[in-house]
């Protein structure tokens, strides 16, 4: 039996410093103007319709009467525009010839309606938004398919969606879950879609519509919680590939028993490239560069191509580092790889180049 080894201090950990609402769903933030130019942009389209319809009034003041002085000055006119507009209506100007009244009728009442939804307009907007949100919610949701469940949006799960979307993958299908409140502001403010909440719940996983995944990436702070994340990915979608990230070695069986693909022990992974930089700077760039996805060096998987079928491993024309069969990773040496077959798929080391319409393929490997 394996025990979770837990960190006497972590340091990395945030602290449940905020109140938040569990499992709740964000949508990358779209563009909107300040509240104050919003404002001042309405207030401005309210008095342009105001001094319009005051000029109409005084083109046609002959049309009016006044009920002090029998005459409609720009003062009045602007006057009957004001308590017009705003529904006051005191009625001591008014229309009183034929063309005054057929004006008020095809142009000073539109001009009312379209008033007062410029005033009422920030209210509306308010009382829409959720309705508005609700159907991108909706309508998201529908569209969502194949998509990548990052858990955890620290310095390793930031790292993880560069180097998956420097390979092609649309932000649009990236869904970020994580506790904290500020940690998904800052992934919507991305283009990513968030989900706050604790994902170690399975009603958590299920609004980041993690049945639906193609692959998961847990990349949590703690080993214990990467544990049982696997453990409720892997019960609701049990053909998604899982790689997780532990800090403690010893932790990794326990990973792959809970239902990850792949585990990658970060802090022996890091002390490795260390040693290697001080035992040679060069290797240690090198592996360095491989790592990061796009510059330099790459190291992508990709299909057998038809002219290199029957070729051996080292006849390709691109630096073949391993061999995918099946479920086995042969290296390159190994004598079982014989020659190529159709069915096989190539880690290579490639020249980094600008993505292109020929992109790596970066489909699941089949799951041991």
């Amino acid at each position: 039996m394996f025990h979770v080894k837990l960190p006497g201090h972590d340091a990395i950990a945030r602290q449940a410093d905020e109140h938040l609402v569990t499992g709740r769903v964000k949508l990358p933030k779209r563009v909107v103007e300040r509240p104050l130019w919003q404002v001042a942009k309405r207030l401005l389209m309210a008095l342009l319709v105001l001094v319009g319809t005051a000029f109409i009034v005084y083109f046609d003041r002959e049309g009016y009467g006044d009920n002090s002085d029998d005459s409609v000055d720009l003062l009045d006119a602007f006057y009957y525009a004001t308590v017009t507009l705003s529904t006051t209506g005191y009625g001591d100007i008014t229309p009183v010839s034929d063309g005054a009244r057929l004006t008020n009728i095809l142009v000073v009442t539109p001009l009312r309606v379209v008033f007062l939804i410029i005033l009422v307009g920030t209210t509306l907007e308010v009382l829409t938004e959720r309705t508005r949100e609700e159907w991108r919610l909706n309508r998201w949701r529908s569209n969502l398919r194949d998509h990548t469940v990052v858990v955890g949006f620290g310095t390793k799960g930031r790292s993880a969606i560069q180097t998956v979307c420097a390979t092609g993958l649309k932000k649009d299908q990236v869904v970020i879950v994580d506790p904290s409140g500020k940690v998904i502001e800052a992934a919507t403010a991305e283009g990513f879609v968030g989900v706050i909440g604790d994902a170690t719940r399975s009603d958590v996983l299920l609004r980041a519509e993690v049945q639906k995944a193609r692959q998961i990436i847990i990349a949590t702070q703690r080993d214990d919680t990467a544990v049982l994340v696997a453990l409720t990915a892997r019960q609701l979608n049990r053909a998604a590939k899982i790689v997780a990230a532990v800090r403690e070695e010893e932790n990794a069986p326990l990973l792959r028993q809970s239902g990850a693909d792949s585990v990658i022990t970060s802090a022996s992974a890091a002390g490795r490239l260390l040693g290697l930089s001080v035992l040679s700077p060069s290797a240690g760039m090198v592996m360095e560069d491989l790592i990061q996805q796009g510059t330099g060096l790459d190291i992508v998987e990709r299909p057998v191509i038809k002219a290199e079928v029957g070729l051996g491993a080292r006849e390709t024309g691109d630096l073949v580092v391993s061999v995918v069969r099946g479920h086995r990773v042969l290296g390159y040496d190994d004598p079982a790889i014989g020659k190529l077959q159709s069915t096989d798929r190539l880690i290579t080391i490639v020249r980094a180049s600008p993505r292109s319409a020929s992109a790596p393929d970066t489909r699941q490997l089949p799951r041991e």
